[in-house]
């Protein structure tokens, strides 16, 4: 028998449908019976591709005497946190405040009166193990509490509701320039060290920090900015976190060596390493591994990862089965190799030519299997592309050339039912999220403007026009997208990720000019981009800003009834932060524009999150980057030859607007904010005046 979320539009909650538990959606339906009842509310929140998601479900959420006990004594809610990010960053900074800690899934225990949590954990076992207490337990335990420690109770919800509302009311500082000057030095060393390689703990891509770093190597330092980013370039792209068959980057390694990934695959990775790679390549790092990684990442997205209609899924599972059988999936079975399963595919001359270029052992590296990293970088021999590719038809049942299209899977049943020609493929949760499809666009178009691959670019320019054409309703943006019906008013990184991949489309479509291209025709001028992005920046600034505070809330003013904070994020988690993002954004627009409101605004938000920048740099590198772009922001008018000259050059403030009527006798025009340098004579005097104005702040 189901329970009331089979009928969910989210893969997660429909995962849960099974459960003997009696589950309810975030409603206003559950939340008024749960008040009405007096039953304190267990919060679960998760998401599809996750573990120990999976993992809780299958064990603790299908016990029979776990269910009867949570029914009886508390009401269920199941929350996917891709489709409600302000709930999920409420409640796990919670989690943070009580443990330390933070992950999923995400357990908090509320009172039904006011929604303020008591307690919250992450995995919890059905029998006590791993240090952890049996969720039974726990449950008999929180009930015991709720019902005989009123006052306790009240006085620690009193506590945590003051520390969320303190922490969303930010401290504001003001800076003179010469003290930013310290500010963006003090960011930039910060992440430096952050992605600087230890020898301890997972492995995440951390690409905020690393795209932070990456920007001042264009200036004097006595730290080696520039290599530190390289090896983290070289990490992700030989590393057992990026997929060296089938392209596509997992969500970070479980070891300091980037070994053994945690095998899910997220849009939102896998676009902001794009974009980092690409350029890590302009600013003269052009290892061969970074282009092969991007070209086979963009093979991946195109074959298993966009939607006919040209959106792009969300992500795929780390787990999967091995057969039609199983009961279980297992963890990696998609993408790991047995030593005897290479000697039956390879002959003995390429196995060694694979051992040569590849960690590959008849013990393996993970459960006795082998997770393929790279040795060394350079390009690879042509021998070993045709080991790829035998690799790739062992996995896929046909060669790259033949495969176009890949699935998906979009559940446990579909995955064993399928017709595979090879392995059966992970799970993809095929919704579209206007954020995370927006940090691929940026990817994309910025791997455009680097290597001048046009599918690169017509890609993104599909991603983008799917969003403009089915994420308005009534006039307003939306979040999702299931199979055509968009669902969830857009949050803060949904304006301000979908703004930023605007400007990078508008950038990438000027030497194309005001026409229509793509197969069929797209509507890709860039000023059609830039429209469109000023339009939905309008929007962002009507129901987002914060008149008192400075800086975006994390949601609508209509959208934020059911939430007992409303917060501003700051922080980079796996995505960058919004605000940082926003803050940017804003300052682009100001010089594309000539239109100050849009700069004004940006001085508000760097002014809120000032406070927060001084005391921790190791918690905000996009509003460090926010603060470099204010501060050494650069227009660059000029023709569109020389635009074709300057994009694939690393110039990570600057912006370009072709012209026409430029100066007689001059090839170009460089304003430094809000004023402008004398008109260039020749290419050579262009391009030393656009690197001496990325500089002028630092």
């Amino acid at each position: 028998m189901t329970n009331r979320l089979a009928e969910a539009k989210s893969l997660y909650l429909r995962k849960h449908a099974l459960n003997p538990i009696d589950w309810w959606s975030w409603c206003d339906e559950a939340l008024t019976t749960a008040k009405g009842e007096n039953k304190p509310i267990f919060l679960s929140i998760g998401y599809s591709s996750c573990h120990w998601c999976t993992v809780m479900e299958g064990e603790a959420f299908c016990d029979p005497a776990i269910a009867e006990y949570m029914n009886a004594n508390f009401l269920p809610i199941k929350v996917d946190r891709e489709e409600r990010p302000d709930l999920d960053s409420i409640y796990m900074q919670v989690l943070q405040m009580m443990t330390g800690q933070g992950g999923w899934p995400l357990n908090v225990f509320l009172s039904p009166e006011d929604l303020v949590p008591f307690y919250a954990g992450t995995y919890f076992p059905v029998e006590p193990r791993y240090g952890r207490p049996g969720f039974l337990q726990v449950l008999v335990a929180l009930r015991r509490y709720y019902d005989t420690e009123k006052q306790d109770l009240g006085e620690r919800k009193a506590l945590i509701i003051e520390s969320l509302l303190t922490s969303a009311v930010l401290q504001q500082e003001g800076a003179a320039q010469s003290q930013d000057n310290e500010l963006l030095q003090q960011g930039w060393e910060t992440s430096i060290g952050i992605i600087t390689p230890n020898q301890h703990g997972n492995r995440f891509p951390m690409i905020p920090y690393g795209e932070l770093a990456l920007r001042f190597t264009r200036q004097e330092s006595r730290y080696d900015g520039k290599q530190v980013c390289t090896q983290r370039g070289l990490d992700l792209a030989l590393g057992g976190i990026y997929d060296h068959v089938g392209g596509g980057f997992h969500r970070y390694t479980v070891d300091p060596t980037w070994t053994v990934p945690h095998f899910e695959k997220m849009l939102y990775d896998n676009g902001q390493i794009v974009e980092y790679l690409a350029s890590l390549w302009s600013a003269g790092v052009q290892e061969p591994a970074f282009e092969r990684a991007i070209a086979l990442t963009f093979q991946w997205l195109k074959r298993e990862m966009t939607a006919p209609v040209g959106y792009f899924f969300a992500a795929q599972d780390a787990d999967s089965f091995t057969s039609p059988t199983d009961v279980e999936p297992e963890e990696g079975a998609f993408y790991v190799w047995s030593y005897s399963e290479l000697e039956q595919l390879l002959t003995l001359a390429e196995l060694t030519e694979l051992q040569q270029q590849f960690t590959v052992t008849p013990n393996g590296n993970f459960e006795g299997k082998n997770v393929l990293q790279r040795r060394v970088p350079g390009k690879l021999s042509e021998t070993v592309e045709i080991l790829q590719a035998k690799l790739f038809a062992a996995r896929y049942g046909a060669t790259p050339q033949s495969l176009d299209t890949f699935g998906p899977a979009g559940n446990n049943q579909e995955a064993k039912s399928g017709n595979w020609h090879g392995r059966i493929p992970a799970v993809t949760d095929t919704k579209m999220i206007v954020a995370w499809n927006s940090l691929m666009i940026s990817g994309l178009a910025r791997a455009y403007g680097v290597f001048q691959q046009p599918d690169y670019l017509e890609l993104a320019a599909r991603a983008a026009n799917f969003i403009l054409d089915h994420q308005f309703v009534d006039g307003r943006f939306y979040r999702l997208n299931y199979e055509g019906q968009p669902s969830v008013l857009a949050q803060s990184e949904d304006y301000a990720f979908f703004i930023k991949a605007l400007l990078d489309l508008h950038q990438s479509t000027l030497s194309m000019g005001n026409r229509e291209w793509g197969t069929p025709p797209l509507r890709n001028s860039p000023s059609f981009w830039l429209e469109k992005a000023i339009a939905i920046q309008e929007e962002f600034d009507e129901f987002l800003w914060s008149v008192e505070l400075g800086g975006y809330f994390n949601t609508a003013s209509d959208a934020s009834q059911d939430l007992i904070v409303r917060e501003r994020s700051y922080t980079d988690n796996a995505t960058p932060s919004a605000n940082g993002i926003a803050i940017a954004n804003l300052v682009r627009l100001a010089i594309l524009t000539d239109n100050l409101h849009y700069l004004d605004l940006a001085e508000q938000g760097l002014k809120a999150f000032r406070g927060v920048m001084s005391r921790a740099p190791q918690a905000c590198p996009s509003l460090f980057t926010a603060l470099d772009w204010y501060h050494n922001c650069t227009l660059i008018r000029t023709t569109t030859e020389q635009i074709n000259s300057l994009i694939p050059k690393y110039l990570p403030t600057a912006m370009f607007a072709a012209v026409s009527n430029l100066p007689e006798g001059s090839v170009g025009l460089v304003c430094q904010g809000l004023r402008c340098l004398p008109a260039a004579k020749n290419v050579e005097q262009l391009f030393t005046q656009v690197q001496r104005s990325q500089s002028r702040g630092c």
